[in-house]
C-alpha cells in the first residue's frame, strides 16, 4: 500500500493569514524595558497577566506571561535585516550585548557569523535568557 498525499483544490487559510510570535517572559517592566524601548517595538496592548502585545513590522508578537520558566539553548525569534552591521551597531548603541558562540568565528569587531551558505548572523538574549538574532541573506 502506498500513501497519497492529497493536494488541496486551494490553498488553506493558514498560508495566507499573518504569523503572529511568541515568546516567554515572566516580568512585566524588564519585557517593557527591553522590546518597547531597547528594541523600539511598538506596544499596542497590554492583556495583563496574559501578554504584551508588539507590532513588528506589521506582524503580531505576543510577549507571554509564563511564570519561571528554563530558557532554550537555541533561538527562538529572530528579524532579517537588509544591513547587519548596521543593525548591530543600533542595538548595541541600546546596551545590548552580542554573544560570541567560540565554535563560530566572526569576521572583524562585531560579532556577525558568516555561515557557510552565505548568510550573516548575530545573536543576543533578552532579560529572561531567550535567543534571539539577526540575520542577513546573500
Amino acid at each position: 500500500m502506498t500513501s497519497q498525499t492529497t493536494l488541496l483544490p486551494s490553498a488553506p487559510l493558514v498560508s495566507t493569514a499573518a504569523v503572529v510570535s511568541f515568546i516567554p517572559i515572566c516580568d512585566k517592566d524588564k519585557a517593557l524595558a527591553f522590546y518597547r524601548d531597547k528594541l523600539g517595538l511598538e506596544l499596542v496592548a497590554d492583556e495583563s497577566p496574559y501578554a504584551l502585545v508588539f507590532n513588528v513590522a506589521e506582524a503580531m508578537l505576543r510577549a507571554t506571561f509564563v511564570g519561571d520558566f528554563k530558557p532554550q539553548p537555541f533561538t527562538i525569534l529572530g528579524w532579517q535585516v537588509t544591513d547587519i552591521e548596521s543593525a548591530v551597531q543600533q542595538l548595541q548603541a541600546a546596551q545590548i550585548e552580542f554573544t560570541r558562540y567560540p565554535w563560530m568565528q566572526s569576521d572583524g569587531l562585531l560579532p556577525i557569523w558568516k555561515a557557510p551558505g552565505g548568510a550573516q548572523i548575530a545573536w543576543f538574549n533578552d532579560p529572561f535568557g531567550n535567543v534571539l538574532s539577526l540575520t542577513q541573506f546573500g
